[in-house]
C-alpha cells in the first residue's frame, strides 16, 4: 500500500473528490490508488475542515449501513 503523503497533489484532490462521491466504494479507490480505508479516512481528515469530515463520516456510516457494499 502507499502512503498519503507519497502521492502527487492532483492525486491527492481525485482521491478527496472519489471519496466524497456516493458512487465510489473505498474498494474503487484501493484498487485505483492503492490507498486503503484507514488511509483515506486519514488523508480526509487532514484535507478537510472538522464539520466537513465529520459530516462525511456520518453519510457514508450512514450509506453503510443501508447498504453491504457501500463504503
Amino acid at each position: 500500500m502507499k502512503k498519503a503523503q507519497d502521492l502527487q497533489p492532483d492525486h491527492v484532490s481525485e482521491i478527496v473528490q472519489m471519496a466524497l462521491s456516493d458512487h465510489v466504494s473505498f474498494a474503487d479507490i484501493e484498487r485505483e490508488y492503492g490507498l486503503g480505508e484507514k488511509q483515506v479516512k486519514a488523508l480526509m481528515r487532514d484535507k478537510l475542515k472538522t464539520g466537513s469530515y465529520r459530516t462525511w463520516r456520518k453519510r457514508v456510516r450512514t450509506f453503510g449501513d443501508r447498504r453491504a457494499h457501500y463504503k
